[in-house]
């Protein structure tokens, strides 16, 4: 008995049309039109901008002449027969646009869990200021004070002529990229209320003061680094950011997703 009531429920299962296909392939899918894809820098009606850089394989890499690189694998498919497509990744926490913890440049902040899950969002969401930066020089004192940033202003994109060289669009890392040097950013740390610095390439700091830089911004813990942003053909002013980051546990860097709302 338990075998023909088994035989039945399967003939019926192959049969029903409603289980026929576990995939309606086809089904309410659409004329070709709709099938094809649109990818916008601005959304609702351009009062959302997306200032973060997509993942791609010549998305440029800190010094690489190679880029990123594959970085994403489809590991299944249902091409090959898999219920669902699966993908996995895997690439640097500093790739792209990205923000740094305190624990990327020191070791007992590392120890300690100063990682990105630990990162304050009402920092990285909030009113932020867009400047931009004298085309011909780094980020130093001197440039920082002419900037005339008041006090209460506590987020800050800086634009430079990396923007400009579009060098966020080359796959060879550039080492002659504009950043901050060590005495702009402690003019910065001493002289303003700014705890959000974000950048247009790989690095807050230029090549030079590489290090120092890093040191002065992270040092006390209080100021969020976000570099690699997106920041072409956007008016200088007044936005409203918002910055998320992976809760990447012990992780002292993270991919972010970051748009600037009008």
């Amino acid at each position: 008995m338990i075998l023909i009531l088994f035989l039945l429920l399967l003939t019926l299962h192959i049969a029903s049309p409603a289980v026929a296909s576990t995939h309606p392939v086809g089904a309410d899918s659409g004329s070709a039109e709709d099938l094809v894809v649109v990818r916008r820098e601005e959304y609702d009606g351009g009062r959302i901008i997306d200032i973060t850089h997509a993942y791609h394989e010549d998305l440029p890499m800190g010094g690489s002449d190679e880029g990123l690189g594959r970085f994403l694998w489809l590991t299944q498919s249902m091409k090959n027969g898999s219920l669902a497509n699966v993908s996995e990744m895997k690439f640097s926490v500093h790739s792209g646009t990205h923000v740094d913890a305190p624990g990327h440049l020191f070791q007992h902040y590392f120890d300690a869990g100063f990682d990105v899950d630990a990162l304050d969002l009402g920092v990285l969401n909030g009113p932020t200021l867009l400047v931009d930066i004298p085309r011909d020089k780094n980020i130093t004192a001197e440039v920082m004070e002419s900037l005339h940033i008041p006090r209460g202003v506590s987020r800050v994109l800086f634009r430079t002529l990396n923007t400009d060289r579009k060098l966020m669009w080359k796959k060879e890392f550039d080492f002659s990229f504009v950043g901050f040097m060590e005495d702009g950013a402690q003019w910065l740390v001493d002289n303003t209320d700014i705890k959000l610095v974000g950048i247009d390439y790989l690095s807050v700091a230029a090549f030079d003061d590489l290090i120092p830089s890093h040191l002065v911004f992270l040092e006390r813990r209080d100021i969020i680094i976000v570099e690699s942003l997106k920041l072409d053909n956007i008016m200088a002013g007044l936005y409203s950011l918002h910055c998320l980051p992976l809760r990447l546990r012990g992780a002292e860097g993270s991919p972010v997703r970051c748009i600037l709302i009008k």
